[in-house]
């Protein structure tokens, strides 16, 4: 292998960043520019203070990396199919952001964070309807819903509606009414969402459409959003169906709480009587949550807390009884603070086509994309539901007709032909458009992509940023690659090293002593002793917490399982 590696700078001046060539480094056919190696230098020594020393530094391992590179491209590691997949692979998620319209993301991006500091309470009534129905279905589902909306706006009772005979077909409105409670921006599909802070408290919306169906909504009221809060709680379980296992969680938690009230630790007690057991060893603490992560009273109860620290009496939930605690709380962050968090959620929704089609739109502009009508409306007479869709082809056209440009942006043509190759292997899903419909539908759908695959052709040159990411995912594909090869590789074959290392090792991986237990823990030591007199009687562990929970039900805990030693300190 040959390779010349020219330093077009001596290193010592190297901080002056070049000032008669643009080119600092040449490996090979590679040049690197002194405006490209300072990106890579600040991107990896971002809160470094740049010196002359530092920066020979950083010359050094920038040229073993590029010469490391050079050499898995000599033994041809970048032409392996697995390297050509993987880099194509980080190529389409890294093209992603450039390929949509980035001053409407960053508006839609404000608009959810603006939403995201306030709450709305609506209720909806749904008439459901598939996305790809047909114009008859669709149209009837319309009218429905209109009809619907009509007797409201006239007088009657949103939540007679929904529940009544051919109101909504939602299938929580039984339960609900339709009442969906309070929810912010991404807890609702945007078209929904879109309605609900546009419209007015008290007032109806008009009919939208998401991919449920037509829904009318009712805003009910809105709210400074809550923000989060973390707490802690104890939970006692309650049938409701058994009227004695309601009565005994009531004294429960009653006996619970007059502990608190007497100083008694929230944490301990959370850990001997709560059962919720996956909070219960954490002292009750539950992960932070916001409007809509728990059932609506535990919710309101937490929230009406004040300060941290401060806890609630008992009150009821679907799950049983609850005392919540209150241990830290944070408002809703700045728009910086969550500005990741929210560009990953546009990027999920609705929000993220919306920036795709006005990306398109502007690419058309400047591209100044021609489309020939009169070329393609004979493919409507070729076309038909017997031939082209379902698998047959389009009838015979003439080759003169096939030849002609039908589309055509930037210095691109795009022929008859080639739409017609598209079009006979286009995937049709909704079966109720007729042939002329889908070949307009289609030819809409093939610009598109050949806009797009147009632009993400041109990225590296248009942006110079993608251009630097590309080539770092490349060289450090390729130098993983190398490194495998030559190092980690070789070190698995190595069967007496890994032997002589397991020598070595084992002990640290065993496991420590551990032991199989059924424990009692009690107040006092005259429980103890009664418990002890039951267990040496030979009573069943059922049998013994009956008997000393007969007055109170905190007189006895019991917890049985495997522990290791360090696990439990009680135990060890």
């Amino acid at each position: 292998m040959k390779l010349i590696v020219t330093l077009i700078l001596s290193l010592f001046s190297i901080v002056a960043l070049a000032q008669n060539s643009d080119v600092i480094l040449t490996v090979e056919d590679e040049k690197v520019t002194k405006e490209d190696f300072e990106s890579i230098f600040r991107k990896n020594n971002r809160d470094s203070v740049i010196t002359q020393a530092s920066l020979e530094e950083y010359m050094e391992l920038f040229i073993n990396f590029k010469l490391k590179v050079r050499e898995a491209i000599e033994l041809g590691l970048d032409t392996n199919p697995s390297f050509q997949r993987e880099l194509n692979g980080y190529r389409k998620q890294l093209a992603r952001p450039y390929l949509v319209d980035q001053e409407l993301l960053d508006e839609l991006m404000r608009e959810a964070y603006e939403r995201k500091k306030e709450e709305v309470r609506a209720s909806h009534i749904l008439i459901k309807v598939d996305p790809n129905a047909s114009p008859e279905d669709t149209l009837k589902a319309f009218k429905k819903i209109t009809d619907l909306r009509n007797r409201i706006v006239k007088g009657e009772d949103f939540a007679t509606v929904a529940t009544g005979k051919d109101g909504s077909q939602d299938p929580s409105v039984r339960a609900n009414k339709g009442d969906l409670g309070y929810f912010s921006a991404f807890q609702m599909v945007y078209p929904f969402e879109q309605a609900a802070f546009t419209t007015p408290v008290g007032e109806i919306s008009q009919p939208l459409r998401t991919r449920y169906g037509f829904h009318i909504l009712k805003v009910d009221d809105r709210r400074t959003a809550r923000g989060e809060i973390l707490a802690a709680h104890i939970m006692i379980r309650c049938n409701d169906k058994k009227p004695e296992s309601k009565v005994e969680a009531q004294a429960k938690i009653k006996e619970v709480f007059e502990l608190l009230e007497g100083g008694a630790d929230f944490a301990e007690l959370a850990k001997k009587h709560s059962e919720d057991s996956s909070t219960a060893k954490r002292g009750g603490e539950l992960p932070w949550f916001g409007t809509g992560k728990m059932v609506e009273s535990f919710e309101d109860a937490a929230f009406t807390l004040e300060e941290d620290g401060q806890y609630s009496e008992p009150f009821e939930s679907s799950f049983g009884y609850h005392i919540v605690k209150r241990l830290d709380y944070r408002a809703v962050p700045s728009y910086e603070e969550m500005k990741s968090e929210i560009k990953s959620k546009v990027s999920r929704d609705v929000r993220s086509e919306m920036t795709r089609k006005s990306f398109l739109q502007k690419l058309e502009s400047e591209y100044n994309l021609q489309v020939d009508n009169k070329c393609y409306k004979p493919l409507y007479k070729a076309a038909s539901r017997d031939s082209a869709f379902q698998g047959k082809g389009l009838a015979p056209i003439k080759k003169k007709m096939l030849n002609k440009i039908l589309v055509s942006f930037a210095d691109q043509e795009r022929t008859v032909g080639d739409f017609v190759q598209y079009l006979e292997q286009a995937k049709i899903k909704n079966k109720s458009l007729t042939p002329d419909q889908i070949v307009d539908s289609q030819l809409d759908t093939y610009i598109e992509e050949e806009l797009l695959s147009y632009e993400d052709s041109r990225l590296e040159e248009k942006h110079r940023d993608f251009r630097l990411l590309m080539n770092e995912y490349h060289d450090g594909i390729l130098l993983f690659e190398l490194t495998d090869q030559k190092v980690w590789s070789k070190a698995v074959k190595d069967t007496l090293g890994l032997e002589a290392f397991y020598a070595e090792n084992k002990d640290d991986f065993m496991w420590r002593e551990r032991a199989r237990v059924i424990s009692y823990r009690t107040n006092d030591m005259s429980t103890a002793k009664k418990v002890q007199k039951l267990l040496n009687k030979g009573k069943s562990m059922q049998d013994i917490k009956a008997q000393i929970n007969k007055d109170s039900k905190l007189n006895l805990r019991t917890e049985q399982g495997t522990f290791e030693r360090g696990e439990d300190a009680f135990l060890d």
